[in-house]
């Protein structure tokens, strides 16, 4: 990858506004105590906010908010789990979520980073502080490669590279959105390393440095370092205008960097490629409709101690937005480097405000949650601007003067927006009175105080630096706890759940399932076990709508299924052991009872059982009558219901899509059933508990979660108790928000049918099966002469491969959703293997990108040989 051209002498210190010195360019001095001081201040605003929000692990409040509790955490603990050879499954399928899920998306997504690689080393019940260590260390991490890309970029005083750097690390954006989605965070690191790749290409230097920093970028976090790579493309086409080279020159430097980040890319294809095909198969989730934030929320998020989750955090220290806002005024800097910087950072930002624009920084896919997950491009171009205004000299009174002017302008403005509460002000107003005084000092010349005025500067600007942004991060953390769920941190409730699932474990005989009462949305990757619990971006639409289909409940618009506590999808499934759980005391939505973890056992069908034929019919709006398709037995009774209202009149029918009756406050449903049956209620838009009335509830009460306005969750069917000896039965409804309960929403099952059917399932199934180390190959011996279709209890989602004998392996067939093989006349065996979608694509891609940088590399050294 050596140039066509040699390197002109000229071109990297044209760039930074220098003479040449020397053929050969060379980094400015003290980019590593630039990166050092970045890191260390970053370091101690993290823990000193966080001692201030008193979150873990300086204080008792949790830091699992949202989906660190419920995805990123548990994700890290399956990751310790596989370090220590103790997970169940491989990296090609992982059997403790949804029954069986591809894990290559799921660790491309949320585990590629090397960062991540650090919780080995940490104990497995300090999973939580080993996510905070990994946290800290990529936003320090972050803020050294900054200080270490201005210095690049121009020299200057190494001490402001690194308060720049801070800045950048511990802008808006970080410290309120992706502090708790921390894979977001290596695409804060690889914009300023990305940015770095391009000066290395405009200089002619590290050619396949550059392309195994842009291969890490994207193996680490493809969603961010994909903006990343948008950022830096912007920042080194401006980079190649502003230098003054030839235009042969100009179009050779873009064409060795449009090679550097396409092989470096296609290193990275066989995991992009994976993770990209398992988000087509995904379920669609629930995606925010864009709309661009109002002027007065925009300007205010550049504010300390301002805080929203749905407008774009530009937050980057008072002293580097008065040193943006002053570029365009600094005559000491050339005009095109004040026009290109200015114009560049007004663009991207109006960028985010205008959808198709705003569509393109999100890989042209409408994001899930926040909005605004480009912002830190923002923010990195308003430190660059603010280093090449510093870098060019003191300020005069004319550059300070607009800058103030400007910043006074911006925060009258913003006083308009509710984002600015009464705390922000005596913030603000520090911080920029402490910003000018340090700015004013570095144009004196003249000891104040028998003490260098720039070293006063430097004492008072970083003094502002770690204030405001301390101040700024606190108050981050405490104002998620009431706009986000959270979640405790490993205690003894995992402790006991995780002991308990650890004894009654059977897989691949059966599964264990950690029950119904979750702690977290991926209770089997943090406690173990096997179950239908999956949460991640990649849940495969047939997994969503197979257990939607049977009565399961779900949140975040399907992505994150949950646990049913159902004898009949427990024999479908092979569950032959389930942990109960009280609810979690956290979350404090029930009283306790007092009570701990309990397991039940039930005999089950192997995981391969065998059915007389392919599937017939399709699911239809009955749980019960899908799960009795599934089973292959008539099981339910599902008897004609009357819904009364508190006044004991009957409720009135809904109105929407949603089929029944309405019901808000106090309810009765009545029905008869055949005494002894097992009573069950599917109400997937109920919210609000249920009973069944006497003594034969043992206890049991149904907790109903919905949402449906808008669709972001519905309530898995519920087990209430067993049927009176009466045979009419009474169910109390206490409903906290109007609701609505279908026609068909009890069900009583029959549990000697269920026996029955249990045990032709066990007779005719597998009598072994095993599963590889890997979790990509199943493989079950059948009993001779079995004839029909060998169904696998997994979800047939994308990838299986699948033969009866010894024959060939091909696409596997689907059985209501389940994996199926075809048995030929006398097959004993089954065997099924697992490639994720993608990969062989990426592979392809992989492959090619080496060859071709092998050969450049041989290409060269010959070149150089010969001259």
């Amino acid at each position: 990858m050596r140039p066509t051209v040699p390197p002109d002498p000229k071109t990297a210190d044209d760039l930074r506004g220098d003479r040449p010195t020397s053929p050969v360019a060379a980094p400015p001095p003290g980019p590593a105590r630039a990166a050092l001081l970045a890191a260390a201040l970053t370091v101690v605003v993290l823990c000193a906010a966080d001692a201030v929000a008193r979150s873990h692990p300086f204080g008792p409040r949790t830091r699992n908010v949202n989906d660190l509790g419920n995805q990123y955490v548990p994700f890290h603990a399956h990751l310790w789990d596989l370090l220590h050879g103790r997970a169940t499954g491989g990296l090609l399928v992982n059997w403790q979520s949804g029954f069986g899920t591809s894990f290559l998306p799921d660790l491309g997504t949320y585990l590629t980073s090397p960062f991540a690689l650090l919780v080995g080393v940490f104990p497995r019940d300090e999973i939580d502080l080993a996510v905070y260590v990994i946290t800290v260390l990529k936003i320090a991490c972050a803020a050294a490669a900054m200080a270490w890309l201005l210095l690049r970029l121009r020299p200057g005083r190494w001490w402001a590279a690194g308060l720049l750097g801070t800045s950048y690390a511990l802008c808006g954006w970080t410290v309120a959105t992706a502090s708790y989605n921390l894979m977001w965070l290596d695409g804060l690191i690889a914009l300023p390393l990305l940015c770095l790749v391009g000066e290395w290409v405009l200089s002619g230097r590290r050619p396949l440095v550059g392309v195994l920093v842009v291969t890490a970028a994207w193996v680490a976090n493809f969603y961010t370092a994909y903006m990343a790579t948008l950022a830096a493309a912007l920042v080194f086409l401006l980079r190649l205008w502003l230098a003054d080279l030839p235009r042969r020159r100009r179009l050779t430097a873009a064409g060795r960097a449009a090679l550097t980040f396409a092989l470096g890319m296609g290193l990275a294809a066989p995991l992009v490629t994976v993770v990209y095909f398992g988000s087509a198969h995904a379920s669609e989730g629930r995606f925010t409709h864009f709309a661009p934030v109002g002027t007065e929320d925009l300007l205010a998020r550049l504010l300390p101690t301002t805080y929203s989750f749905g407008s774009p955090a530009l937050f980057v220290g008072t002293t580097a937005l008065l040193l943006a806002l002053a570029l365009p005024f600094h005559r000491a800097a050339p005009r095109r480097v004040r026009a290109g910087w200015t114009l560049l950072v007004v663009l991207v930002t109006l960028s985010m405000q205008w959808g198709p624009t705003h569509l393109m920084w999100h890989a042209f896919a409408e994001p899930q949650g926040t909005s605004y997950r480009q912002t830190f491009v923002v923010c990195a171009l308003l430190v660059i601007a603010a280093w090449h205004a510093l870098s060019y000299g003191p300020l005069d009174r004319r550059a300070l003067g607009a800058a103030g002017g400007l910043l006074a302008l911006i925060a009258l403005v913003a006083s308009g927006s509710q984002l600015v509460r009464s705390f922000a002000w005596p913030v603000f107003l520090t911080a920029a009175a402490g910003a000018l005084l340090g700015l004013v000092l570095l144009t004196r010349a003249r000891p104040v105080l028998r003490t260098a005025p720039a070293a006063l500067a430097a004492v008072l600007l970083v003094g502002v630096q770690l204030g405001e942004a301390t101040a700024t991060d606190a108050v981050a953390t405490r104002m998620r706890f009431g706009h986000m769920d959270d979640y405790a941190p490993w205690g003894r409730r995992q402790q006991d759940q995780a002991e308990a699932i650890a004894r009654a474990d059977g897989w691949p005989r059966y599964r264990t399932d950690p029950g119904r009462e979750q702690t977290v949305g991926n209770d089997p990757l943090e406690v173990g076990g096997q179950g239908a619990q999956y949460y991640s971006s990649h849940t495969s639409a047939v997994l969503s709508s197979t257990l939607s289909a049977l009565g399961g409940g779900w949140t975040s618009g399907g992505r994150s299924l949950q646990s049913l506590d159902n004898a009949v999808t427990d024999a479908i499934f092979s569950v032959g052991a389930r942990v109960h759980s009280p609810p979690d005391p956290h979350q404090n939505w029930f009283p306790q009872d007092g009570t701990g973890e309990t397991v039940t056992r039930e005999d089950v069908p192997p995981l391969v059982t065998v059915r007389p034929s392919a599937a017939t019919g399709a699911f239809g709006p009955s749980p019960y009558h899908n799960q009795e398709l599934l089973l292959g037995a008539h099981v339910y009774t599902l008897p004609r219901i009357t819904v009364l209202n508190a006044a004991g009149k009957d409720a009135d029918r809904s109105t929407d899509r949603r089929q029944g009756v309405r019901v808000g406050g106090k309810a009765t449903i009545t029905a008869r059933c055949r005494a002894g049956g097992e009573v069950y209620l599917w109400a997937p838009y109920f919210a609000g508990t249920a009973r069944l009335a006497g003594p034969s509830a043992h206890g049991l009460t149904g907790r109903f979660r919905a949402d449906w306005r808008p669709l972001t969750k519905i309530a898995a069917m519920e087990r209430l108790g067993t049927v009176p000896d009466s045979g009419r039965l009474t169910i109390e409804l206490s409903a906290s928000r109007l609701g609505v309960v279908p026609d068909q929403a009890v069900g009583c099952l029959d549990t000697g049918r269920l026996r029955a059917a249990v045990r032709q399932l066990r007779a005719t199934g597998a009598t072994r099966v095993t599963v590889s180390g890997s979790g990509g190959t199943i493989r079950a011996e059948l009993p001779a002469g079995s004839r029909g279709v060998a169904v696998v209890a997994a979800p047939r989602i994308a990838g299986w491969r699948c033969a009866a004998g010894d024959a060939a392996l091909v696409p596997a067939k689907q059985y209501h959703g389940l994996i199926a093989v075809p048995l030929d006349a006398g097959s004993t065996g089954v065997t099924c293997a697992f490639r994720p979608p993608g990969l062989r694509l990426g592979t392809a891609v992989g492959g090619g990108s080496l060859a071709v940088l092998a050969g450049l590399g041989v290409f060269g050294a010959v070149r150089r040989r010969r001259a």
